[in-house]
């Protein structure tokens, strides 16, 4: 039956058939009516039936029919192309979606860039080979979730693991490589999440991290925090039926998890009953690992007719949580469980919104177990000069833009786009304006038309006339949430009927009406809530719950409402009668404004943490009305952890909250990966302030993890310290500019900032070399970075040979480590030196101020239960003697 056709009455609908009858607005399938071979329309049925919603609606079927025939090119001059089954192509070569990131034509550029550098190789050898190409272009760099398309990567030169990742899987699938994007949804041990690829070479899986070459497959630098993994997983597109084991379908994808192929795992069944005991069916099943802060869902099943559910995972603790609507409200039960100890969990749903529990937890990680591959010295050498050959490639690149960029505003590739729109405006300072409102990624993948769009054809509302920093941030600028950025306003202004634009501008409600009335909820076709252009959705009348906020706010604006979707709790917003006011999108009657009380919470120096941070300490989640928890999202701040929301400045006074169930939740991390927990239900009243206590549970028997220092930092790099093993050497190195991670390597490392000449640092330096066999056995580096060039040039090597061989000699390039260790850790003085063992993961677990008597055994000491905790049992081989 030819596509578009209705099916014989009384058949089933087949998945294609089953979307146009969801979607018969805007003519989103005629691209069937063109010609095409049956290969391309098998291919082209496959991707139309699964694609979710807003592939659907703002891709053309011209876009989609170029990617199969890429694909089917691919499959048929590619070496391998005939090796590759119809599983395997059909799910992991075809798909042009890899995770949220904009579509592009990435497919057909990198097939013309790579086919040639690949045919003459093995289908092993083609996986490595990409992945140089992909570390030739692109270097790691971390951003907002925001993923961009694999092209607008390329031009920037730099990505998020989310982002190389999904560049790598589109290089690959662009030579016809059967590819896939894997990621551990949270780490266990650590406050992150990470995202690399998994490569189908020969009827095998395997990894590597994405623009991170290295000389083999299955090798990564997350090997060993990998085998710590609760959960790694994949999103398939389509109904996939291969040997992995499922953990959801939906409309568009098979959810598997493969955390067997990188950790040892262990089953466990949930069973969730009610007080009396009856097994209940059809109730969510969260399983939750903390980090962050929080307890985060990696997992979410529902209960079978025995109300049972299982999920296999990494050997380590999760918290379960089962939710069932009940009336007007809901009931829960939550409970800790130890993958690898415990077999059953047994849910009770006794808890109803106004139980007042509190709970504290000891939450323990996987122990560590990385498996390695084999790779020989000739390999590393190898791989070692490539990666320095294509640094120095992709710097030649970035080196053509860097003077280039615009008022401070750092576009990377995409400089000449914000030179041209700023040139070309009316009014510059409004230009500029609107490019400070949007994301700093948006800077660096906007296109012209959309900046133009929203600075030329914005309308304001009298009322607002004149207050040009509401107008800026919530009618001018083109950002609501996480979606790509595109131009609507004249699009609207043109094709909106004037009748209807005037009811629009007489009130936001008349467009919230409008919504209800002629927008249908497509929800299950896009369970991932990828956002629907505005555009789109005008055009197809058809959006998930997100992509309406999203366009109820682009509409809105484009009348000239202010509007927006709250940062913090997610709620649709517009600004009338002078404040923010709720909007329900869902709701048949406007709601009145939500009630507000205030939490305050009050805390207690532990010794360790004088002042805790939103999301690295405690977080705080709303209970809804289905009894599913969500995270309230306060300010990270423009770097991470280190600033943004905290206790003292937005809870010690009292912060404004609307009425509900809230849990608090917070988590003092030790050093070995496990958390004390510590939980608490609380309830929000109108017009009232609630009190509570927040709480980090210290263990002073333990590890802790006392602070965050960022490994990304850059210093001067002079060399290695015996290298440098008179005070001529050192003064005579030139110094190249590095992060500390790319001299220490993974894992933990010591920093030392010196005060070179002055006794503390002598003593210090002297108490390191009394412990030098130990430091060597540990192998793990010790970066020793001088103050300042002064500094430097009082530094006597000949004093310091016997410095262990792990040690490496640096300067701080203008104070900025020692400023950044000053603010995060709270030192007291400016005394030199300063000491902390740290790992890339960013956490301190050790730190020294100034003279310190006995510096090299407390270094022992700590680096003792460090390797304790990694090798606890005697049949692990560990570094330490």
């Amino acid at each position: 039956m030819a596509s578009g056709e209705a099916a014989p009455q009384g058949k089933p609908l087949t998945p294609l058939e089953r979307k146009q009858q969801i979607f018969p607005e805007g003519d989103l399938f005629r691209i069937f009516k063109t010609p095409m071979s049956e290969q391309e329309r098998e291919a082209m049925a496959f991707l139309y039936a699964y694609m979710p919603a807003n592939d659907l609606i703002d891709y053309s079927g011209e876009f989609y029919l170029r990617h199969v025939r890429s694909s089917l090119q691919a499959r048929q001059e590619m070496p391998w192309g005939s090796k590759i089954p119809d599983r395997e192509w059909r799910h992991f070569v075809l798909p042009v979606r890899v995770n949220n990131e904009t579509l592009d034509s990435a497919r057909m550029v990198f097939y013309d860039a790579l086919k040639d550098r690949v045919k003459g190789l093995s289908l092993y050898d083609a996986v490595l080979e990409v992945n140089h190409w992909c570390h030739e272009h692109v270097v790691y760099t971390p951003s907002d979730s925001r993923t961009s398309s694999p092209l607008a990567t390329i031009r920037t030169a730099y990505g998020r693991c989310g982002e190389e990742s999904t560049l790598l899987v589109a290089a690959l699938r662009a030579v016809g490589i059967p590819a896939r994007q894997v990621y551990t949804p949270r780490w266990a041990h650590t406050d992150d999440n990470h995202a690399w690829v998994e490569a189908w070479v020969d009827g095998r899986w395997h990894f590597l991290g994405a623009c991170e070459p290295e000389p083999v497959l299955d090798l990564g630098w997350f090997n060993a925090p990998v085998s710590r993994a609760m959960l790694v997983h994949t999103k398939v597109f389509g109904h996939y039926d291969g040997p992995e084991d499922v953990m959801s379908r939906t409309p568009t994808y098979t959810e598997i998890n493969v955390i067997g192929n990188y950790a040892h795992t262990s089953p466990v069944e949930v069973e969730v009953v009610d007080e009396a005991g009856r097994p209940q069916s059809d109730v969510l099943v969260e399983f939750k690992v903390y980090n962050y802060g929080e307890f985060y869902s990696v997992a979410t099943k529902r209960t079978d007719k025995r109300g049972r559910t299982s999920l296999t995972a990494g050997r380590g603790d999760m918290l379960i949580y089962a939710s069932k609507p009940e009336g007007s409200g809901y009931r829960y039960g939550m409970g800790q469980v130890s993958f690898g100890q415990d077999k059953t969990l047994r849910l009770v749903l006794k808890h109803q919104p106004s139980d007042k529990l509190e709970m504290q937890l000891t939450v323990t990680p996987p122990r560590e177990d990385a498996r390695y591959p084999e790779v020989t010295e000739a390999q590393r050498v190898e791989n070692n000069r490539r990666m320095a050959q294509e640094d120095s490639i992709r710097n030649a690149y970035v080196s053509t833009f860097l003077d280039k960029q615009l008022e401070g505003l750092d576009a990377r590739g995409n400089w000449q786009t914000l030179k041209t729109f700023v040139e070309a405006a009316k009014d510059r300072t409004k230009a500029i304006a609107l490019l400070r409102a949007i994301s700093a990624k948006d800077l660096r993948d906007v296109e012209l038309a959309t900046l133009q769009d929203h600075l030329e054809h914005t309308q304001i509302q009298p009322a607002y006339s004149g207050q040009d920093e509401l107008q800026m941030a919530y009618i001018y600028n083109p950002r609501v949430a996480n979606e790509m950025i595109t131009p609507y306003k004249r699009y609207f202004q043109e094709q909106i009927p004037l009748s209807l634009q005037l009811r629009f501008k007489q009130s936001p409600e008349q467009i919230r009406q409008w919504c209800l009335e002629h927008i249908q909820d497509v929800s299950g076709y896009n369970p991932l809530a990828y956002p629907i252009q505005p555009r789109g959705v005008w055009v197809s009348r058809r959006a998930d719950a997100h992509s309406l906020g999203i366009f109820f706010v682009a509409l809105a604006r484009s009348m000239g409402w202010p509007a927006r979707i709250d940062g913090v709790t997610g709620k649709v917003q517009c600004y009338t009668e002078d404040r923010w006011q709720d909007v329900s999108l869902a709701e048949a009657s406007s709601k009145p404004a939500a009630r507000e009380g205030a939490l305050r919470l009050s805390y207690e120096d532990n010794g360790i943490v004088d002042n805790p941070k939103y999301y690295y300490h405690f977080s705080i989640s709303k209970f809804g009305s289905d009894g599913r928890l969500s995270l309230l999202n306060y300010d990270e701040g423009d770097n991470g952890l280190e600033q943004g929301s905290n206790w003292a400045g937005t809870f010690k006074n009292g912060a404004p909250m609307d009425e509900g169930q809230y849990l608090l939740v917070s988590g003092s991390r030790l050093a070995n990966g496990s958390v004390l927990v510590d939980m608490k239900t609380y309830t929000i009243e109108s017009g009232q302030t609630t009190d509570a206590q927040l709480t980090m549970r210290r263990d002073t028997t333990a590890v802790a993890v006392l602070g965050s220092f960022n490994s990304e930092n850059l210093y001067k790099h002079l060399g290695d310290a015996h290298q440098l093993a008179t005070t001529e050497a050192v003064a005579g190195a030139t110094g190249q500019t590095k992060s500390i991670l790319s001299t220490t390597g993974r894992g933990y490392y010591i920093l030392g900032v010196l005060g070179a000449g002055q006794e503390p640092t002598n003593h210090a330096l002297r108490d390191i070399i009394a412990e030098r066999e130990l430091l060597e056995s540990w192998g793990q580096k010790m970066l020793l970075v001088f103050s300042d060039e002064v500094s430097r040039s009082r530094y006597r090597a000949e004093d310091f040979k016997a410095l262990p061989k792990t040690a490496t000699l640096g300067v701080d390039i203008d104070g900025k480590l020692l400023a950044e260790l000053r603010a995060n850790m709270k030192l007291k003085t400016s005394d030199l030196p300063v000491f902390v063992i740290a790992d890339t993961f960013n956490r301190v677990v050790f730190i020294s101020q100034g003279y310190t008597i006995g510096l090299g055994r407390q270094l022992r000491s700590v680096i003792t239960a460090l390797e304790a905790d990694r090798c606890p049992t005697p049949t692990r081989t560990c570094a330490v003697p």
